[in-house]
């Protein structure tokens, strides 16, 4: 079973996203913000990271940086959540190797799930 580190402050959509993953049979963590996001990553080991962009804390930008910096976490992929579409946040995303990107706005859970599956195969 594949683990999933969610990094998101908006409860309503974090509870989606985990009730949605926990229902498709993989095990989740969740984190509020970017700073309790990269000490999650760190301490459990995600096989993938649901990441925010727009976080208190620590930027999901600074966020990225840090785990693709880590020898510890900079093989996990990661899927950048953002509201921002078409902002340069997402081209700074995936030049720091972030796997895909989502804008909230133009998705639903069934879609990120999508997108987990395809990038765990």
């Amino acid at each position: 079973m594949a683990k999933i580190l969610i990094v998101e402050d908006e409860s309503v959509l974090q509870k989606a996203l985990n009730d949605m993953l926990v229902e498709s049979g993989y095990q989740t963590v969740q984190a509020m913000d970017g700073d309790e996001g990269l000490a999650l990553a760190l301490k459990s080991a995600p096989d993938l990271i649901l990441l925010d962009l727009v976080l208190p804390k620590k930027h999901g930008l600074e966020v990225l940086k840090e785990l693709k910096e880590s020898e510890q976490t900079s093989s996990i992929p990661v899927i950048v959540l953002t509201n921002l579409e078409g902002s340069e946040d997402i081209m700074k995303a995936l030049d720091l190797g972030a796997k895909a990107y989502l804008v909230k706005a133009n998705y639903n859970v069934r879609d990120v799930l999508e997108k987990i599956q395809n990038i765990l195969q």
